[in-house]
């Protein structure tokens, strides 16, 4: 491509990107979900207590050892946390977009809610 870099370009790539990553997490999130039922399909769901998620799931090296182990929990959760990671992707796609466009307003302000959100994923604070 040559020339300069248009603002059309990188909204087609940001697109993709979306599609991409909602595609994947789907994708993933399904699989998860057949190992899942293939393993414990049968089982009787007792509702008489309250279990909450396995402590497998509920941290990152956990949910990568279990992927590793073809877990179907594991795996879902892994599909649910790149769908949460697409529009994260999305926003590093526009700083790099607006970096190469030389607009120097939208690269501050697009690293400042970078910042926002990275600040609000480490110390567990929403909003």
């Amino acid at each position: 491509m040559a020339g300069k870099f248009k603002d059309k370009d990188m909204q087609v790539v940001i697109g993709w990107v979306l599609r991409a990553g909602v595609f994947l997490s789907m994708t993933v999130v399904i699989l998860g979900g057949v190992i899942y039922l293939y393993r414990h399909g049968q089982t009787i769901a007792n509702y008489n207590e309250f279990k909450g998620i396995p402590n497998f799931v509920s941290s990152f090296k956990g949910i990568i050892d279990g992927i590793l182990n073809f877990r179907g929990r594991a795996i879902i959760q892994a599909g649910i946390i790149l769908l949460i990671a697409t529009p994260v992707i999305r926003v590093i796609f526009s700083a790099i977009g607006f970096i190469l466009e030389k607009d120097h307003l939208y690269t501050g302000i697009t690293f400042i809610v970078l910042l926002i959100i990275f600040i609000s994923a480490l110390s567990g604070h929403a909003g």
